[in-house]
């Protein structure tokens, strides 16, 4: 008789269900793999990524750190898997790689999610009428960063049955044990909680509790009628979805990422492992555990292969890499941050093996970061606030205490009950300011590279930081040019903010703040070159191109000459002398014209050859002194305040332009042949057409009173010559509106010259005292913006001098104020201390 078949063991992998980025489930995760030595460790995340795991074990490699996917013909459409040392995956790969383990991830492919966002996207803008309640897919993949659920994705995927328990469960299971606080029941219950005998009991009761939640049909208990059951909503809420999906035509996605891991766990089966551990998210581990023929599991799949067979789901491409993480965008809920309330909290608590030393060890950093900020703090001090935080965690029943504890300690003992100083422990402790790294060796698009080695060249790091250039030294110019340079690709790594030492053109400061979704914007700007240099000379040659204005086209040439891109150069003054050849309106020309003078000035420090330049914006203010007297013509209220803008601005500029050779230090006998060079002051023009702006009583006050004040301040006229000017225009013939709106023009930008002539003042004055009554009401809200712009000490002045008696502003001789002697004589031993009289 025939020996029977020997039945076959069933498989039963080691399901790790796990919080991401979770400290105790860092632990946790290594504890239990090293009990159970697996021979493969699988991982939640992106199959594509599989060949970058091995670089984990680099010593270069620093977490935090995320894996970035990104379709490779829209590196816009992306996603990040961030990892943090204490996260669990990260502890999951770092076991296999030192235990020389093979390590997969078995999420479904970033490429499918992809294709699904596009899909929908497609069948979105094709329906006449969009579903007033649309199933909502961003554009980026599952990421396992969030952390108020166990492992599941936020909104990055379809509803599910019991959807609301999924987003949240940890506060679902918070609920039922009693506390109304989750993130301080899962510190309690999990984080604080020191390893027991069976490493693998932690994850059973975590299973078993997700898979309650995960039960359709449960019933509330009497106790706890708000528990995780799936109400007659999540019933209706179910079909919807179902139906929603069914008359999409296209895959659950979920269920699809289920069916997907279930997959490669019985493939590792397959090839021969016997140990098999999976760290995924705890929500999934009741999918992951149920026994399922691997024939359904196909079935889920096969709309995916059978929709892009089809033309209705896309193929995309994917390009993995990985980047550099920071604990501030961990701290970020919002768009690719990871929602981890205290990143640099779970840090410590993950590094700190001696539970005893866990508080003094925090509280001392809390005292280095005080004392750094002048603050003191002394040892007592620290040994009060363990005390404080141990008794605090006492009372509330707590193993351990967390971070409410030892934030209230620090405020009550260190603090004296201020709540301000708590921000900086927030921002540079609680939250932290740690950057990760990444090896030069990691895959990476060729301007990623190139950005890299010029970083390093210029001996930048990804730290936040203000930093200040001095043009006249070789390193600091070449930062700067690297900064505008990714200015003109659209990744602002570099901010420009004003100097806090002196106006000079040598001298510039600039802020960084390296963003992680910036590594999204240098493969997007990839596509214009592999270097840095080549891909700004490519964009700036398209943004000339493309440019729908002269302002447009002169703010490109302005970055082209701060860049330094020679070959870019020469095709954008090209097409800026093309537009202004054919430039007639003259707010325009105004509006181009400054950023025209202030790349002009580049060539005093940076050895550009600006001649060209100079030749475009002499005729740009040739072109506007000739139409700026018709252009003011007919203006309106609107009209007026904005072409006044415009004298203001070309004026500004007009001071900058150089009265002699612009070619700039470079040049030499055989460059002043070739480049038309400027031997006429340019300002004369200008201040002719001022002079014929205001010499017309039948264009707007604003301007016309804006035009006498320029030519006051720049010399051209004295205050005798402008006093008639003011007379004729505060005529009794001239409307009250209109004589408003010429002194508005005239004293815009201060009361400085009322301060010192007595003749304008008292023109001024008179003029006001005149207004009638009826007309008084109308005038005074133009006269009050008018004198809103004065400062303070200014207005003050003016009061001063119209109140006192005898003041010349009334047409006496007498002084503006009764002089005092006593207060004159107050300055004479300062002045004598100055002049070194007084020893």
């Amino acid at each position: 008789m025939p020996k029977p078949a020997k039945a076959k063991a069933p498989r039963r992998p080691h399901l790790l269900g796990v919080r991401h980025h979770g400290p105790g489930s860092a632990r946790a995760v290594a504890a239990a793999l090293a009990a159970t030595a697996p021979d493969i460790v699988l991982v939640e995340g992106p199959p594509e990524a599989d060949l970058l795991l091995s670089y984990a074990a680099d010593p270069e490699m620093v977490p935090p750190v995320a894996l970035l996917a990104h379709a490779k013909d829209d590196p816009g459409q992306a996603g990040f898997w961030p990892y943090a040392e204490f996260s669990p995956e990260w502890a999951a790969i770092r076991y296999a790689l030192d235990h020389g383990v093979p390590v997969r991830f078995i999420d479904l492919p970033a490429g499918c999610g992809f294709a699904l966002d596009r899909a929908r996207a497609a069948r979105r803008n094709a329906a006449p009428e969009p579903d007033p309640e649309p199933t909502r897919i961003p554009d980026t993949p599952d990421t396992p960063d969030t952390p108020d659920t166990l492992g599941t994705p936020d909104t990055s995927h379809p509803p599910i049955p019991g959807e609301s328990h999924r987003t949240d469960p940890i506060a679902v299971l918070a609920r039922v044990a009693g506390h109304d606080d989750p993130e301080r029941w899962w510190e309690d219950a999990v984080e604080h909680q020191a390893g027991g005998a069976d490493p693998l009991a932690p994850f059973a009761l975590l299973a078993e509790a997700m898979g309650a939640l995960r039960e359709p049909t449960s019933a509330p208990g009497p106790a706890d009628p708000d528990g995780p059951v799936a109400t007659a909503e999540d019933a209706e809420t179910a079909e919807t979805t179902e139906t929603a999906e069914t008359a999409e035509d296209l895959p659950d996605l979920e269920a699809a990422r289920e069916a997907h891991m279930r997959l490669a766990i019985d493939t590792a089966y397959r090839q021969g492992f016997r140990e098999v551990a999976v760290v995924c998210g705890a929500w999934h581990v009741p999918a992951l555990a149920a026994s399922r023929p691997v024939a359904e599991d196909r079935a889920v799949l096969a709309p995916f292969a059978a929709l892009a067979r089809g033309g209705a789901l896309p193929r995309v491409k994917v390009e993995t890499t990985w980047v550099p993480w920071t604990y501030r965008r961990l701290g970020q809920a919002s768009g690719y941050g990871a929602g981890v309330p205290s990143p640099g909290w779970y840090h410590h608590l993950f590094a700190t093996d001696d539970r005893e030393r866990l508080l003094p060890a925090w509280f001392v950093r809390v005292a280095e970061l005080f004392r750094a900020a002048g603050r003191p703090v002394s040892p007592a001090h620290v040994i009060e606030a363990v005390r404080h935080a141990e008794t605090l965690a006492a009372l509330r029943g707590r193993p351990l205490a967390g971070l409410d504890e030892t934030l209230e300690a620090v405020r009550a003992v260190m603090c004296d009950g201020d709540d301000a100083p708590l921000a900086l422990v927030h921002d540079d402790i609680v939250v932290g300011d740690r950057i990760g790294a990444v090896p030069v060796t990691v895959p990476a698009v060729p301007l990623q590279r190139d950005l890299d080695v010029q970083r390093k060249r210029l001996s930048l790091t990804l730290a936040d930081r203000k930093l200040e250039l001095d043009l006249r030294k070789t390193l600091d110019a070449d930062r700067s040019r690297l900064f505008t340079r990714l200015t003109l690709l659209d990744i602002p790594w570099g901010t420009p903010t004003a100097s806090r030492r002196g106006t000079g053109t040598f001298r510039e400061t600039w802020t960084l703040a390296w963003q992680p979704e910036l590594a999204i914007r240098v493969a997007e700007a990839g596509v214009w070159g592999t270097t840095v240099l080549g891909a700004a000379t490519a964009h700036a040659v398209e943004l000339a191109a493309c440019a729908g204005s002269l302002a447009d086209l002169t703010a490109v040439a302005e970055q082209c000459l701060q860049a330094d891109l020679p070959d870019a150069l020469p095709l954008v003054m090209r097409a800026l002398q093309d537009k202004a050849a054919l430039g007639t309106d003259v707010a325009g020309l105004a509006e181009a014209l400054p950023a025209l003078v202030r790349a002009l000035r580049y060539g005093d420090v940076r050895g550009t050859d600006t001649a060209a330049l100079a030749t475009v914006a002499d005729g740009l203010l040739l072109r506007i002194c000739v139409g700026l007297v018709p252009a003011c013509a007919g203006l309106d209220g609107d009209g007026a305040r904005d072409m006044r803008r415009h004298l203001d601005a070309v004026h500004d500029a007009v001071q900058l332009l150089a009265t002699t050779d612009t070619a700039g230090p470079a040049a030499t006998a055989d460059t002043v042949e070739t480049h038309s060079v400027r031997t006429a002051d340019p300002r004369d023009d200008w201040y002719a057409a001022l002079t014929r702006l205001a010499e017309r009583p039948d264009l707007p006050g604003l301007l016309t009173g804006r035009a006498v004040r320029l030519l006051l301040d720049a010399g051209r006229l004295t205050a005798a010559d402008a006093a008639p000017r003011m007379s004729r225009a505060l005529t009794r013939g001239t409307p009250f509106r209109d004589a408003a709106g010429w002194i508005e023009g005239f004293l815009a930008g201060g009361g400085l010259v009322l301060v010192h002539d007595d003749a304008l003042l008292a023109l001024i004055d008179a003029w006001v005292a005149d207004i009638p009554g009826d007309a008084f009401t109308d005038v005074l809200p133009l006269l009050r913006r008018t004198f809103a712009t004065f400062a303070a000490p200014e207005r003050r002045t003016l009061g001063e001098r119209l109140r006192a008696p005898g003041t010349a502003a009334r047409g006496d001789d007498g002084p503006a104020l009764p002089f005092d002697p006593a207060r004159a004589d107050a300055v004479l031993p300062l002045a004598a201390y100055l002049l070194g009289a007084a020893r």
